[in-house]
C-alpha cells in the first residue's frame, strides 16, 4: 500500500513547457499531487521531440513528466478558455510558463485566472518574470547564467588567471527556477489554508540564477568584505580542495576545507610538512598543488580509496553515471527508481510524521508511472470536469482537443 504523501489531494493543472515548469510540477507529483499536463494537440509539449529519443519520445520528456496525466487542448483557440474554466474548479494550482503578453492573450495570466477563480493558485515560471524591461524577451539557460553573472564569476581559475567562460552542461538556472516555483506554490497553498484565498506566484529564471552567486561572488556582494585578503579555497587553486587524476586515469575529489581534514590527509600520506601550507597563496600554493597532483598520480584510484577508507577527510571518487546511480548509499535510501530499463532520480524530499528508518524509506518511496502518451487522459479528465461525450466530440472535430 502506498504511503501517505503530504500533497495527497492537491491537483495541479500544468500548462508549462520545457524544463523549469516540468520539474517544478514533478517535485509536486512525487510529493503526492495529481498533475495534469495541458498540451497542444499538434505535437504536445515541445520537449517531447527533443533528441535523443527513446521509443519515439524525448528522454528529457520521459524523465521530467513521469507520474503525470496528459490532456490535449489548443490554448490558442477562443473556445479553450471555457474548457479551462470548466477544469479550474477541480484544481488547486495552475502553472504556466508563457511570456506575459502571450499569457494575457490566452487568458491564462494571473489577473485573468484569479478574477475567474479566486481560490486557485496561479504560478508563472518565466524567463524574466512578469514585470521589468526584459519581461517579453526570449532566452535559455545559457543566457540567464550569462546575464546573472554566473558564467562570469564561475569560469575556471588557473595559475595564469581566469579562463574563458565555458558552455554550462548543467542547466542550473532552469533547475533553480523549478525549485523556486515549487517553493512558491507550496507557500501559496499554505497561505490559502489560513486565508481561504488563492494567490499569484511569479518566478523568474533569470533571478533564480542569482542564488548561485552567493559563494563565488560573496566578497563583491557584501560591503566591506575587502578587509580580509583571504578567500575560501574553492576555486581550484588550492591543494586542499581540488580534483586529482590517479595512476589509472580515474579521478578523485578532495574537499578538505577544514584544517582537521587537511591535517589528516597530510598525516596519512606521510607529508607532515604540508600541513601548515593549507592556506598559503601564490607560488607556494601553486608548488604545493603540483606536489599533491604528482602524489595522487602515483597510485590507482582504488588504492587511494582503500588508504583513506577508515578516516573522514572528504575524499570521494569522481563517479561516472553508472557508478553514481549504483552508489550503495543511494540504493539504501531508494533515491533512484527503476521502471523497465529506465532509471529515475527521485525527488530528494521526504516528509513523514514518524522518523524510524522504515518510515523514512516509505516516505521517500515513489511508485513510477511512465510519462503519459499525448492526450492519453483527455477524455477522462474532461468528463470528470463535466464535459460529456457530445461536447468532447464537438471539440475534437474542430481540433480544439
Amino acid at each position: 500500500m502506498r504511503a501517505r504523501k503530504p500533497l495527497d489531494g492537491v491537483r495541479v493543472l500544468d500548462a508549462t513547457r520545457l524544463l523549469p515548469g516540468a520539474y517544478a510540477t514533478l517535485l509536486m507529483a512525487d510529493l503526492g499531487a495529481e498533475v495534469v499536463k495541458l498540451e497542444d494537440p499538434r505535437g504536445g509539449d515541445p520537449s517531447r521531440a527533443m533528441p535523443p529519443l527513446a521509443g519515439g519520445t524525448s528522454v528529457y520528456f520521459q524523465l521530467l513528466n513521469r507520474n503525470k496525466r496528459s490532456v490535449t487542448i489548443d490554448l490558442r483557440s477562443p473556445e479553450a478558455r471555457a474548457v479551462v474554466d470548466a477544469l479550474a474548479p477541480g484544481f488547486d494550482v495552475i502553472a504556466e510558463s508563457f511570456r506575459p503578453h502571450t499569457a494575457r492573450r490566452l487568458g491564462l495570466d494571473a489577473a485573468s485566472i484569479r478574477a475567474r477563480h479566486p481560490r486557485l493558485i496561479h504560478a508563472s515560471i518565466t524567463g524574466f518574470g512578469e514585470t521589468g524591461p526584459y519581461a517579453e524577451r526570449a532566452a535559455h539557460d545559457i543566457n540567464y547564467e550569462a546575464l546573472s553573472g554566473v558564467l562570469g564569476v564561475t569560469r575556471p581559475r588557473t595559475e595564469a588567471g581566469d579562463a574563458p567562460p565555458e558552455v554550462p552542461r548543467s542547466l542550473i538556472a532552469d533547475i533553480g527556477a523549478a525549485m523556486n516555483g515549487a517553493a512558491g506554490i507550496l507557500a501559496a497553498l499554505y497561505a490559502r489554508e489560513r486565508t481561504g484565498e488563492g494567490a499569484a506566484v511569479d518566478v523568474s529564471i533569470h533571478e533564480s540564477a542569482l542564488a548561485w552567486l552567493m559563494f563565488p561572488a560573496a566578497r563583491d556582494l557584501v560591503s566591506g568584505s575587502g578587509e580580509d585578503a583571504r578567500d575560501l579555497p574553492i576555486e581550484g587553486l588550492h591543494a586542499c580542495y581540488n580534483i586529482y587524476r590517479t595512476a589509472d586515469d580515474r579521478y578523485l575529489a578532495l574537499g578538505a576545507l577544514e584544517h582537521k581534514f587537511w591535517k589528516a590527509f597530510c598525516e596519512r600520506v606521510g607529508r607532515h610538512d604540508w600541513i601548515a601550507r593549507q592556506e598559503t597563496a601564490g607560488d607556494d600554493q601553486a608548488a604545493l598543488l603540483v606536489l599533491v597532483r604528482d602524489l595522487i598520480r602515483s597510485r590507482p584510484r582504488a588504492a587511494w580509496l582503500a588508504l583513506f577508507a577508515d578516516i573522514d577527510i572528504c575524499l570521494t571518487p569522481v563517479n561516472g553515471l553508472d557508478e553514481a546511480l549504483a552508489d550503495p548509499h543511494l540504493a539504501a535510501r531508494g533515491a533512484v527508481a527503476r521502471l523497465g530499463g529506465t532509471r529515475y532520480p527521485t525527488t530528494p524530499i521526504a516528509v513523514t510524521d514518524r522518523v524510524s528508518e522504515e518510515d523514512w524509506n516509505a516516505a521517500r518511496a515513489v511508485e513510477v508511472h511512465p510519462a503519459p502518451a499525448l492526450g492519453a487522459d483527455t477524455d477522462a479528465v474532461l468528463a470528470a470536469a463535466g464535459l460529456d461525450a457530445g461536447a468532447r466530440a464537438a471539440l475534437r472535430s474542430r481540433g480544439i482537443i
